[in-house]
């Protein structure tokens, strides 16, 4: 494990595997962590076969990060990859799924993070019409007193069915996997991916001038088993932005099958 520290003092853990062809940081969505076993298969995949140096971190409030408690902003998420990028010599790709796709496409766009030389984003959860879930903007009211009181358990639930839109049934069953233990250690890091993704969940087209800061070659990747609400939003960014492709594979989910996903990403960062 390696360390680096934020611009507010914010401590962020991180693990590197080396390689030679470039280097990609791979940013987690809500309740992921570096040490998530579909973010280390993806890690090493990249590493083993694109020979790629790879890093991994705990994004704020998660694993052996530090966090900033009631104090949720996304340029301090910037920050923390401003930080990364820097403690690899100045020059990084960045991948991200889910919010954490919202976070790299946005500290790409925000001028801020110097030494971006090419983003992937799967299924950025924009909601962009109002066809299917649409958040309450007003939710993060009740999620920061869940987060306060430390209800860990509420704040999963509240998460993934006001934010995510996930059916409660689903979530009920979530409850008795192996995987709840992790869900409630990250818990409370939740705010942050609100921050990050709220203003684009509100069931609005995109707007252009909003992403014409991202100037990194851009590929935007859906699933083709995804829900129409992910592959729509997914196609919306790619859209919008000025140098960007879409792609969408073939049995993938937001769930995603690392043997289909590392192929598409690791091309894409390799090639030249």
């Amino acid at each position: 494990m390696h360390t680096v520290t934020s611009a507010d003092g914010t401590v962020i853990a991180y693990d590197r595997r080396d390689g030679t062809a470039g280097t990609v940081i791979l940013v987690d969505g809500a309740f992921g962590y570096r040490n998530f076993p579909k973010t280390v298969a993806l890690a090493e995949a990249l590493h083993r076969e694109y020979d790629l140096t790879v890093l991994t971190y705990d994004r704020r409030g998660r694993g052996d990060s530090t966090d900033t408690p009631g104090d949720y902003d996304v340029e301090h998420e910037i920050d923390d990859l401003t930080a990364l990028v820097e403690s690899v010599g100045g020059s990084a790709a960045l991948y991200g799924i889910s919010s954490g796709a919202g976070l790299v496409l946005r500290a790409a766009g925000s001028g801020r993070v110097p030494g971006i030389t090419k983003v992937v984003a799967f299924e950025p959860p924009f909601v962009v019409n109002r066809e299917h879930f649409v958040p309450d903007p007003g939710l993060h009211t009740t999620l920061h007193e869940l987060v306060a009181a430390d209800r860990r358990a509420d704040t999963v639930r509240f998460y993934m069915t006001k934010a995510m839109g996930m059916p409660r049934a689903m979530v009920a069953v979530i409850r008795f996997t192996p995987f709840w233990k992790n869900l409630l250690a990250t818990a409370n890091s939740t705010p942050h991916d609100w921050a990050v993704m709220h203003e684009f969940m509100r069931g609005e087209p995109l707007r252009t001038e909003d992403w014409a800061g991202v100037k990194a070659e851009t590929l935007v990747i859906a699933g083709a088993k995804s829900i129409p609400l992910l592959r729509t939003g997914a196609e919306a960014i790619a859209a919008v932005l000025t140098d960007a492709e879409f792609q969408e594979i073939p049995k993938l989910s937001h769930n995603p099958k690392v043997e289909l996903l590392a192929p598409v990403v690791g091309e894409f960062l390799t090639r030249t």
